[in-house]
């Protein structure tokens, strides 16, 4: 039974943290979220905070754009189509933990000589996180507990140069109860229809974001709510 509290994130665990998906069950789970992140408010919330930490940037320059949890790579080919369309030089970097969901990004990609990935474990293994110049966190930060968010907004904030854009979950009743009716209609996968109602039930609070964004030093922050129930939240690097 997935419970909801208005007062509190969730504890409950998401099917996919515990699983090492492959093979058909794992591409129907990424064509369900997908999909799912298309109702959300999808990857521009992302792309509109890289336009705002790069506000100013010499387009002569390249930039680094490091993704966390990149999953199949979405994101990073919409980066990188923005980029070439608004004559940046990007330099793509997904991060995921996951090698059967990056062996399938690396195939998605194929046809971007400017996208890589790397099997990384960002809480274990630090020292291999590229530095970078704009790091994103599109639903992410809702897996982990408070604590272990705060310790790697620390880490980003340290290998990035402009700062960070967090793309996640607002914690709304009316949200959790929009999504069990539409997931019944439209996704395929039993995990994303656990996965997407947990995922609501661990989003954040306005509150609960500023809160955490008090303990994080050298940043301003900014919190914006987007349609379909998200918070777009940058942290812009100050020295």
């Amino acid at each position: 039974m997935i419970t909801f509290s208005n007062k509190y994130r969730s504890e409950q665990i998401e099917i996919m943290d515990d699983l090492d998906f492959q093979g058909k069950e794992m591409k129907n789970l990424l064509g369900d979220l997908k999909t799912v992140n298309k109702w959300l408010g999808g990857n521009s919330i992302s792309i509109d905070g890289i336009e705002k930490l790069l506000s100013g940037h010499s387009k002569k320059d390249s930039v680094v754009i490091l993704d966390i949890g990149c999953g199949d790579g979405e994101l990073l080919r919409k980066c990188a189509d923005y980029g070439k369309k608004n004559n940046y030089n990007f330099e793509c970097i997904g991060i995921d933990f996951n090698q059967n969901i990056l062996e399938f990004a690396k195939k998605k990609s194929c046809n971007y000589p400017n996208i890589k990935f790397k099997k990384i474990d960002v809480f274990l293994e630090e020292e291999l996180i590229p530095n970078c110049d704009i790091a994103l966190c599109t639903l992410f930060m809702h897996h982990f507990n408070n604590e272990n968010i705060e310790a790697l907004l620390r880490i980003l904030l340290n290998k990035s140069k402009k700062g960070l854009v967090i793309n996640d979950l607002q914690r709304s009743l009316v949200a959790f109860s929009l999504f069990k009716v539409v997931s019944e209609l439209f996704l395929k996968t039993k995990t994303a229809k656990h996965d997407g109602l947990v995922s609501i039930a661990r989003g954040f609070k306005k509150h609960e974001l500023e809160e955490i964004s008090i303990k994080i030093p050298n940043q301003k922050s900014e919190i914006h709510w987007s349609w379909a129930y998200r918070y777009q939240w940058i942290l812009k690097k100050e020295l």
